[in-house]
């Protein structure tokens, strides 16, 4: 079993440690995995500072938010990865980042991880049009919005994330359903041009466990039906991720998450 999805050190200041890693690949072994993908936010290094300048400018609340959590430099990580990459453990480790697609800053973007040679990177959206939707801060915005709407920009967004071939793999492609709100069209042609950018540019979706581990144990588990039902009809790579902040989560919900790509 593989978990593609396990945050490392995602603000834990205990910083870049040997004793630190291994506790992850305990807590994989223990939960019968076979590979783990560690990551990290983009938020989280000053390198990408321009690329959030819209969310910055979108409210107080976003900005104060990024200059909490953005104060490292992922040359730390990139040492810390070539301190191990050569060690053999019992679990496989890939290393990469969660890198936030955001239209107005793509090219800036683009142009920084030309820089960095990782194993892989997983696209995410997180914000759309500078708010980020997913946020429990921000959660109260939802009201104000037009739910198709805001539907519509969110996979749109992600058709451009695919199709500008920098990623490997698209973090949580329903996370969108967060606190529960859902339109009344039919979203099956969006589905249908998901897995067809996917498949184009080689990508993996992920089946994630991440939103029921954590926002609320009542969401439902991976990807929902529908989504799953036309990504598996057309073939599409589909990897198992936890999400998982913190060693204790890694491997959670894997074994579920597997099932509902054999049904």
């Amino acid at each position: 079993m593989r978990d593609v999805h396990v945050h490392f050190l995602h603000g834990n200041p205990i910083g870049y440690r040997i004793d630190f890693f291994e506790g992850f690949i305990k807590v994989a072994q223990a939960a019968g995995l076979d590979e783990i993908y560690l990551l990290e936010h983009t938020h989280q290094f000053t390198e990408f500072e321009s690329v959030y300048e819209p969310i910055r400018s979108y409210n107080d609340f976003q900005n104060n938010w990024i200059t909490e959590r953005m104060n490292g430099s992922i040359e730390e990580y990139i040492d810390f990865i070539k301190r191990v990459k050569d060690t053999k453990y019992p679990v496989k480790v890939k290393f990469g980042l969660e890198v936030c697609y955001i239209p107005e800053t793509a090219d800036i973007l683009a142009d920084i991880l030309k820089k960095y040679d990782f194993d892989f990177l997983t696209g995410s959206v997180h914000w759309i049009d500078g708010w980020g939707f997913d946020h429990m801060g921000q959660k109260e915005l939802w009201k104000s919005k037009n739910v198709e709407e805001v539907y519509k920009r969110y996979y749109d967004i992600m058709f451009r994330l695919c199709e500008s071939g920098l990623f490997n793999g698209l973090s949580h492609p329903d996370s969108i359903k967060c606190f529960g709100y859902k339109p009344d069209m039919d979203l099956t042609e969006y589905y249908n041009k998901l897995a067809m950018l996917l498949n184009k540019h080689g990508m993996y979706a992920e089946n994630s466990g991440g939103l029921q581990l954590n926002y609320s144990p009542d969401i439902e588990l991976g990807l929902n039906p529908q989504l799953l039902s036309i990504l598996r009809k057309n073939n599409v790579q589909i990897e198992t991720a936890s999400d998982a902040h913190k060693q204790s989560d890694v491997g959670a919900n894997i074994p579920e998450l597997e099932k509902m790509l054999r049904i």
